[in-house]
């Protein structure tokens, strides 16, 4: 049965809130980065009638084909897993009056989010995600007890207080926060940040 590998670290940063200081959190581990390649090959053996080729073919014009739908300021939902859309960053400061807006000078970025799919059917929200997941410590595993270890000693996780709850191993690099961004009304909660 899969299971998702977890670390468990001591807070050490001195200027954290003082509740945070000293204590032990868990941070999510990765094995490996799969290319698109790989997960097509994987994808190919799962009892697919298509060809690996095929579907790295067709995982390549879903690559593309969404992001040209974010650029025409379209959402893109895939039904059980979730919604990509855009949200933008801009400069801290921004623009003292509506009409001194400028695009091109107070806009920073523009981020891929992702916001899980949380029908009943196929929530995949992040309280209720946990609930499909079981945890080896990394530790444990290195030890060679993966069977007897679920969780920490009582079996529970404790919240990384980093911003992206991943703690260091931020795999995908970006560390930011959607601080000055607008995200025209959309709720934010539950959503992933797919790139920088």
């Amino acid at each position: 049965m899969s299971k998702i590998l977890y670390e468990v670290y001591k807070n050490d940063i001195k200027d954290s809130e003082s509740v945070m200081y000293g204590k032990w959190y868990a941070r999510l581990k990765s094995i490996e980065t799969m290319s698109m390649t790989k997960l097509a090959k994987h994808i190919s053996e799962h009892g697919s009638v298509f060809t690996e080729d095929v579907v790295e073919g067709v995982m390549k014009k879903f690559k593309s084909c969404l992001l040209e739908m974010l650029l025409e300021s379209k959402k893109v939902k895939v039904a059980g897993l979730g919604t990509f859309y855009l949200t933008c960053e801009c400069e801290k400061g921004g623009a003292d009056k509506e009409a001194d807006f400028n695009v091109n000078q107070h806009l920073k970025a523009l981020h891929i989010r992702f916001l899980p799919d949380q029908t009943q059917e196929d929530n995949l929200s992040s309280r209720e995600f946990i609930k499909k997941a079981e945890f080896v410590n990394i530790k444990t595993l290195m030890s060679g007890n993966a069977d007897a270890e679920g969780g920490d000693d009582d079996g529970s996780l404790t919240p990384d207080p980093s911003p992206t709850g991943e703690g260091s191993d931020n795999q995908d690099g970006s560390g930011s926060q959607n601080s000055g961004s607008s995200n025209s009304g959309d709720d934010n909660s539950g959503g992933f940040e797919m790139g920088s």
